[in-house]
């Protein structure tokens, strides 16, 4: 078992990670139905929930049924970030999670996010203030550094359990990187064998199939791993890699039923929460990936993203399952470079 402060988690814990704009309570439902362990929100302005702004205010919902769960803030300063962890506080998530990852400008270029890795005092000064402003465990999410010559994620990674961090998940990238390119899991590897390290150390980064998954976790030895963008309009990778670890063989891909069952049941859910016209409106950007890999599917997703009534897209969705009835899909072949030299299985 894994264990985040009072949190307990199964051995090799499969963590759905923070996204912005999609990792929200709708999205995490299927999520969970589907097999992550821990799950976290969206990342929350510091700011913004100071400001009581509704945004911000609003990506603190959270529900019974996905416990357990974290919420994730950002900021630069350290009292508008020990005011934040008080507000999430009283919400009573399981954890807080810090970003010092997010690579966008508008985040980074303004001292926040992986914007903190160019000062690391200031990035243990700002833990520091919300560890000291919470009873709940206090986690970080960042990346190795902020370019190739900053990969100081070892020295890190002390410093942040010396002040009372209870778990490191690490982006195998620079800030510059971005997401291009391969992530380096040979450095997070090496905070994971660090003898100081005592907390657990999950690895993130371009895991997309059960292979790789097994394969990152014999050879990087990590404590469990946070899946993002495989996860978008494809949830099921969580218990397909519970599976692959369990019994070595893949499970088949969900069929056209269950996809389009999944699907409606993020729809509804994303009307439940965020009312019929943004609920409807913000469900478009995940038909696609729903339906991807499918022939000919682009009318049908035509039809999806222009439709303003649930009954309406429900009714193009029960026309897909007519269309594609019986349909195989294929797994997509695995494409991360050098992964069959140095990852075999």
């Amino acid at each position: 078992m894994i264990n985040i402060g009072n949190i307990t988690l199964p051995d090799f814990p499969l963590l759905l990670a923070p996204m912005e704009d999609v990792s929200d309570p709708p999205f995490r439902a299927v999520c969970k139905d589907n097999g992550a362990d821990l799950m976290y929100t969206e990342f929350i302005s510091s700011e913004g929930l100071i400001r009581d702004a509704i945004k911000s205010r609003k990506k603190l919902d959270i529900f019974d049924y996905e416990k357990p769960v974290g919420i994730q803030i950002f900021g630069g300063d350290e009292d508008s970030l020990a005011m934040a962890a008080k507000i999430v506080d009283a919400t009573n998530p399981d954890l807080l999670d810090i970003n010092f990852g997010c690579p966008v400008k508008k985040v980074a270029c303004k001292g926040a996010g992986a914007g903190v890795l160019k000062d690391i005092p200031l990035m243990i000064r700002l833990t520091d203030a919300v560890i000291k402003s919470t009873h709940l465990p206090v986690t970080v999410k960042t990346r190795l550094g902020w370019d190739d010559n900053t990969k100081n994620i070892e020295e890190v990674a002390e410093r942040l359990q010396d002040i009372g961090i209870k778990a490191l998940a690490i982006h195998g990238r620079t800030r510059t990187q971005m997401y291009k390119g391969e992530a380096d899991w040979e450095l997070i590897a090496s905070v994971k064998e660090n003898p100081r390290i005592t907390i657990p150390i999950f690895g993130n980064g371009d895991i997309d199939s059960p292979q790789k998954a097994v394969a990152y976790k014999n050879r990087y030895g990590v404590d469990g791993i946070m899946i993002g963008r495989a996860a978008i309009g494809y949830p099921w990778i969580f218990n397909e890699i519970k599976h692959y670890v369990a019994t070595g063989e893949l499970l088949a891909p969900p069929t056209i039923e269950k996809r389009v069952e999944v699907c409606k049941k993020h729809l509804r859910r994303s009307v439940e929460w965020k009312g019929p016209v943004v609920g409807i409106n913000e469900m478009r950007r995940h038909y696609a990936n729903y339906l991807k890999g499918m022939p000919n599917i682009k009318e049908f997703r035509g039809k999806l993203v222009t439709l303003k009534e649930v009954e309406e897209i429900e009714t193009v969705l029960d026309e897909i399952i007519n269309q594609y009835a019986g349909y195989e899909f294929e797994r997509e072949p695995i494409v991360l470079q050098n992964y069959h030299e140095h990852c075999p299985v």
